[in-house]
This record gives C-alpha cells, sequence and structure tokens, in this order.
C-alpha cells in the first residue's frame, strides 16, 4: 500500500466515524505538499503503520499509554487551577497503546525534519541526545509536571514571547464567521465560566493532523474580556484503522489521568467531542511563535523529560529496564530510518497529487 491508497483507506475509515469537513481535507491535502515535517504532521496513520517495518529493533519495547502523534511541536501551554502556566504535551488526539520507543522516535524524527529545513539549528546528533537525556532522567528520577513558575523561568520567557500577543490571538478568532449547524452547543455551555452566559459560535480551522474533523469554537464576553471554548470531533486512533476489524474510543482521557501531569481543568472529552480552553498562554506552542534567540538543545532535552512524563505513569520498570539494554545510538538510527521514509513518501506526494 502506497501513500495514496493509505490515505484513502484512511479517510474512507476516518468518514465512518464522524462527519467529515470535505473542504478542509482538501485543505490538508494542500498543506501535505508544503514540506516533509508538515507532512509528518498531517500523516500519522502513514507512520503507524510503517514504522514496525521501518525500525525493526526499535519497534520492540514496553508497551505504555502513548501520545502517538508526538512531534516537537505538539507542546504547548495551559493554566492550571491555581493559575499557574503549565507546559506539556498540547494534543492526545492519537493516544494509545504503543511501545514506549514509538514516541521517542516519532519526536526525534520530526526534530531531524525540522533540522533539515533549518528550522531548528542543532545537529542532528545532539537533538537526538538530548531527547533521550531528558526522558531518560525522567524515567530515574520519576518524573515532575513542568510548571513555569519559579522553576524554568527560560521556558517560561519562551513560551509568554511577543509572538503569542493577546491582541493578534482574539483578533483571527473574532474574524470567524459564525456558524449554526452541527456544533455542540451543550458541550460548550458546560465548560463556560456561568452556565448562562450568552456565546456565539464559530468554526475554525486548525492544526494538520484533524484537518477534516469538524472543529467548532464558543466566543462569549465575561469579566471584561474575552473568553473561548473549542470542541473538536474525537475519534479512535490511526492505530485502530491500522487494525482492520477492530473497534475503539479515544484514549486521550485515560493518558492524561495516568502521565505525571499538572491536569488543565478546562480539558474534557464528553458526549465525542474533545473540550479546551482556548486563550494566548493556552494553545500550541509552533516554532515560528518562538523568538530566534533560545537554546534549542535544553529545550528538546526539556521535550524528552515531557514524553516521560506521559509514559511512566503506565510502565516506568519495564522502561527503565529496557532502556539500559539499548545501544547508545538506537534513538538516533531510527529516527534516521523513518525521516527517510516521511521524506521518501512527501516526494511521492508531491510528484503525484492532482494539480488543482
Amino acid at each position: 500500500m502506497d501513500v495514496f491508497e493509505a490515505t484513502r483507506a484512511y479517510e474512507s475509515w476516518l468518514a465512518r466515524r464522524t462527519s467529515v469537513v470535505k473542504k478542509d481535507l482538501q485543505l490538508k491535502h494542500e498543506r501535505l505538499a508544503e514540506n516533509p515535517f508538515v507532512f509528518l504532521r498531517g500523516t500519522f496513520y502513514r507512520w503507524i503503520q510503517q514504522w514496525p517495518a521501518v525500525c525493526g529493533k526499535a519497534a520492540d519495547a514496553p508497551a505504555v499509554l502513548s501520545v502517538g502523534d508526538l512531534h516537537i511541536e505538539n507542546f504547548g501551554t495551559w493554566r492550571d487551577v491555581e493559575g499557574r502556566l503549565v507546559w506539556g504535551v498540547n494534543d492526545v488526539d492519537e493516544a494509545c497503546r504503543l511501545p514506549y520507543s514509538q514516541d521517542l522516535v516519532r519526536l526525534a524524527a520530526s526534530a531531524l525534519l525540522a533540522i533539515e529545513s533549518h528550522r531548528l539549528h542543532i545537529s542532528s546528533r545532539d537533538a537526538c541526545e538530548a531527547i533521550l537525556e531528558g526522558y531518560a532522567t525522567s524515567c530515574e528520577q520519576g518524573g515532575r509536571p513542568i510548571v513555569l513558575a519559579e522553576r524554568r523561568r527560560w521556558l517560561r520567557r519562551l513560551a509568554l514571547n511577543d509572538l503569542r500577543d493577546p491582541v493578534e490571538f482574539w483578533g483571527r478568532l473574532l474574524t470567524l464567521r459564525p456558524v449554526t449547524a452541527g456544533a455542540p452547543r451543550d458541550a460548550l455551555r458546560s465548560m463556560m465560566p456561568e452556565p448562562k452566559l450568552p456565546f456565539r459560535i464559530v468554526r475554525r480551522v486548525a492544526g494538520v493532523g484533524s484537518l477534516g474533523r469538524p472543529r467548532f469554537v464558543a466566543l462569549a464576553e465575561w469579566g471584561g474580556g474575552l473568553v473561548a471554548r473549542e470542541a473538536k470531533a474525537a475519534v479512535p486512533s490511526a492505530l485502530v484503522w491500522t487494525r482492520r476489524g477492530e473497534t475503539g474510543t479515544s484514549t486521550g482521557a485515560r493518558i492524561l489521568t495516568r502521565a505525571i501531569r499538572v491536569p488543565d481543568p478546562f480539558f474534557a472529552i464528553r458526549a465525542g467531542w474533545i473540550l479546551r480552553r482556548l486563550a494566548p498562554d493556552c494553545s500550541r506552542i509552533e516554532l515560528g511563535d518562538l523568538p530566534g534567540r533560545r537554546d534549542e538543545q535544553r529545550l528538546l532535552r526539556t521535550m524528552g523529560w515531557e514524553t516521560a512524563n506521559m509514559h511512566i505513569g503506565t510502565n516506568r520498570a519495564g522502561i527503565r529496564a529496557d532502556l539500559r539494554r539499548r545501544p547508545r545510538r538506537w534513538l538516533a538510527d531510527a529516527a534516521l530510518r523513518m525521516k527517510d521514509a516521511v521524506d521518501k513518501d512527501w516526494r511521492a506526494w508531491v510528484r503525484g497529487r492532482p494539480a488543482r
């Protein structure tokens, strides 16, 4: 099965589980041609289909509740019940049970693709070593949530840089057109600060991997400012698609309850929808949002640490034992093989997709 056959089969499977927005799927197909990094973000279904064969021994590892669609732009911030800013994995749409090595290989491969496109300025070797060092250290120490208060002030400065300007953030949401059909109004209302607060609903187009799934935002004025709640259709991980005939539900809530994590009080999965608060400081952080001057080795090490936070609540002892038996460059070797597989698929996609 090539990348086109895989895409058709996956999207057909997806359409049986949610009301696919065809216009957004077309946009996704166009975005996949931009570069291999965007292609990686948008094709977890293809990754999970290929990685066991491509990675060989790296795929032979203890299973844990995994993020699945992990990459270097799947991290962001939220506010906890104390109002503190917390940094960590932002998206668990594809959460599933996989060998712990899968998330690490995918995170490292995404870093290699970012290096290849000059979006990261660090050597491939240093990038992979930083991720693995952070992961192993977190496993050994039992993990710790990444609260951006008295600790990790360097990361707080990155997360709250000028490119996450509230004026621009709310300005973008306010330009979106209101919709009346298809939105889970009751679910969105349940996330509002007051149950009778009036709000309007707009349709939002965002992300890459989830493009094609319905996504709505409820906007309201409260306490002298704007508030927003997002609802995105929840579907099972693409791993379920690879196992023909298997049924499944979203595992996002389960991985978050097992992770070493300070929870987001405005995140929930209800009635088939992923619900969350949106705000300038409660959203994904993409590489383009970060200031040009940054300690990339330190950042990747922290991503590795947070990846372990997501895993060790499931099988810490098994992970530690498996890490000790692996050769030093196992992650770099596996990430390079998967990067090459993504590059190959991306080139085929660019050559083979019909011109508009």
